[in-house]
């Protein structure tokens, strides 16, 4: 007779507690002894960092400084610029979900070949303003030709596809900011997931576009290296957890994971208040104590968006408040023992920054003292010079 190899139980303290390790979100900042799969050192770079979160959200680029210098020691928001601009060892472009993120260089190719993988399903365009599949290849071909080389502002990008494709793509047909976009740009975040185009250091006030010049890796290669990645961040997780992660469609994650599966790559495991789930294969060691300490997360940051089920991130009161209709991330978040328990905005004024915390219910003492060091921490980040106060942020969301 054979028997079935024993199902890991994993519950919601394991997997929060091992997913804030893994992000250097606990009050333990080094490795211990015979814990390396579950408590990784604190990175030791933005780059190290920032591949540790899976991408730092970064159309807030103040907000994704901020999220990775809360995981890197001692590090400042003039080392994610340097690391940015300098030694290009991060790269701004656009990742999950189609919005501008932070990427490690070296993780590119791995990236771009992940990303242009995911079908993109029906075009939210009304049908006059759509572009048809040739067209899309067309205008991804001209930016990637314009951009080698080159440094260019949207408007010089636009010109030079218009003038490598056709005055179709010129079309004022996209509503966009209280004006009127170019057809053309309707593809423009899939350009950057093909690898054709990236941020260049802004021009004054203007963004410019580049082209990376990296080689996306084959589609089936980097999605199964996307996956295991995503599962050792932020698993145990489903197929649906991962698609809502990656704006995909469910069915197709199922049966991404499905084939994973079938290859050894992932393992099953059952998984508190989603039934089965998912962990890379052989990472199944979790934490035995559930998650402690005081965190100051920004707008977008990683590890809220990422983590599932989002009502157990965000008990009770919580999900209300620091929500906008279900979406994580538009507001910044007070973590205590590992789940959200308030908000907080800070206001900078030349040097002096203005923190304040709503906390969802009375902090102890030890947890204030503990607030005082993140506002502190994130201080000097900031490079400001933070003054705490504990009440009501009346600011609402991030659009």
């Amino acid at each position: 007779m054979t028997t079935r190899a024993r199902t890991v139980t994993v519950t919601w303290p394991q997997a929060n507690a091992r997913r804030l390790a893994r992000q250097s979100l606990t009050e333990d900042t080094g490795r211990s002894p015979g814990t390396a799969s579950t408590s990784p050192a604190r990175p030791s770079s933005p780059a190290e960092a920032v591949a540790a979160m899976l991408g730092a959200h970064a159309q807030v680029l103040s907000a994704a400084e901020l999220s990775v210098c809360l995981r890197t020691a001692g590090s400042t928001r003039a080392d994610v610029r340097t690391a940015l601009w300098t030694d290009r060892t991060l790269v701004k472009t656009f990742g999950p979900r189609g919005t501008v993120h932070l990427l490690p260089a070296g993780d590119l190719p791995l990236w771009t070949g992940a990303l242009s993988a995911v079908p993109t399903g029906t075009s939210p365009f009304p049908k006059d303003a759509r572009m048809t599949p040739d067209q899309v290849e067309a205008v991804v071909a001209a930016v990637s030709d314009a951009l080698t080389g080159a440094e260019l502002t949207i408007d010089e990008l636009s010109e030079e596809v218009v003038a490598r494709t056709g005055p179709w793509a010129g079309d004022l047909v996209m509503p966009g900011f209280q004006d009127m976009w170019p057809r053309w740009r309707q593809v423009l975040h899939l350009a950057g997931h093909r690898g054709a185009l990236c941020y260049a250091p802004n021009r004054g006030r203007r963004a410019t576009y580049t082209n990376p010049g990296h080689v996306p890796l084959p589609g089936p290669e980097a999605l199964a290296a996307l996956v295991r990645r995503y599962l050792y961040a932020y698993g145990p997780a489903t197929p649906a957890h991962f698609a809502r992660w990656l704006a995909a469609p469910r069915g197709w994650a199922g049966e991404l994971f499905g084939t994973l599966a079938g290859d050894g790559a992932i393992e099953e495991v059952a998984f508190e208040d989603s039934g089965t789930a998912w962990v890379a294969a052989g990472d199944t060691d979790f934490p035995a104590a559930p998650a402690r300490g005081v965190r100051l997360l920004p707008y977008f940051d990683a590890f809220t968006i990422a983590s599932f089920p989002r009502e157990r991130l965000f008990p009770g009161a919580a999900y209300e408040r620091a929500l906008a209709g279900g979406q994580a991330g538009n507001f910044p978040v007070l973590l205590v023992d590992g789940t959200v328990a308030g908000v907080w905005h800070q206001r900078r004024s030349g040097k002096r920054i203005a923190v304040t915390v709503e906390p969802l219910s009375v902090l102890g003492a030890a947890h204030l003292r503990a607030l005082e060091e993140q506002v502190e921490r994130v201080g000097a980040v900031l490079e400001g010079r933070p003054e705490l106060t504990v009440g009501k942020v009346t600011v609402g969301p991030h659009a």
